[in-house]
């Protein structure tokens, strides 16, 4: 299955709704629980929260740049995004709530902005990973959502919307693990038949075929999840590259 071409419309609001979402969860926790550990190793809730607020920033730069065709990198340096968020980590829950309202607003505002005949524009994110300025509102609800299963607050990948599940799992597959060098041929196979090929070229070799919703596919795939609820007909499961 390959990429289709973005809503932008759809994917803006979409994103709008995913904020909304995540801030209900956040506004529901107090500042100890800012401080405490998050899923991701190493983190605490507050470094989540901070890196969701200074990605939304980030991402309107690059909207800004394919709107006025002036270069304007995701962050200022090759380590202002780890400074930035050890730097608002430790905040109280009222500060890292305001800082998202109005990172999202930017966020949004610099979405409305962009003219269709701009949304072709390519822009190069970090690591010089070049995107669509029509696919920047993917590339954030993906962030969203992944980061507000991260938060460890009741909500999981099971709970993600079917259509973003489909979109992510288009992604995984067609960009973000195709032809990886550290991945085995693999072939995705969502309980309803449908099918991803990713990974290394399967060059006389058959590839490991992995099957289940696509919720475990994509919990697997992005570090949410263990795969048990996969089946791989025998095989075992290749250690997926972090994202």
């Amino acid at each position: 299955m390959t990429l289709t071409l973005p809503d932008f419309p759809h994917d803006v609001a979409a994103v709008r709704e995913a904020t909304e979402r995540l801030l209900v969860s956040v506004s529901k926790l107090d500042d100890a629980a800012i401080g405490e550990p998050s899923l991701l190793p190493g983190w605490t809730r507050g470094h989540v929260l901070a890196h969701v607020a200074r990605n939304a920033d980030a991402l309107v730069n690059l909207l800004t740049w394919a709107r006025t065709d002036v270069r304007t990198p995701m962050y200022a340096g090759a380590g202002a995004r780890d400074s930035d968020i050890e730097r608002d980590a430790d905040r109280s829950l009222a500060a890292h709530l305001a800082d998202m309202k109005e990172s999202a607003a930017r966020f949004d505002a610099a979405a409305d902005a962009l003219p269709p005949a701009r949304r072709a524009f390519e822009v190069e994110m970090r690591n010089g990973v070049v995107e669509r300025a029509d696919r920047l509102p993917l590339r954030r609800l993906a962030e969203i959502e992944l980061h507000h299963v991260d938060l460890g607050v009741g909500h999981t990948v099971e709970q993600l919307s079917p259509a973003f599940l489909d979109s992510e799992l288009a992604f995984l597959s067609a960009i973000k693990f195709a032809g990886h060098p550290d991945l085995p041929a693999l072939e995705l196979r969502a309980d309803d038949g449908r099918r991803w090929l990713t990974g290394r070229p399967a060059t006389g070799t058959t590839p490991v075929v992995v099957t289940g919703s696509a919720a475990a596919l994509v919990g697997w795939l992005t570090g949410r999840g263990d795969g048990r609820a996969l089946d791989s007909q025998g095989a075992a499961l290749p250690a997926v590259p972090p994202l």
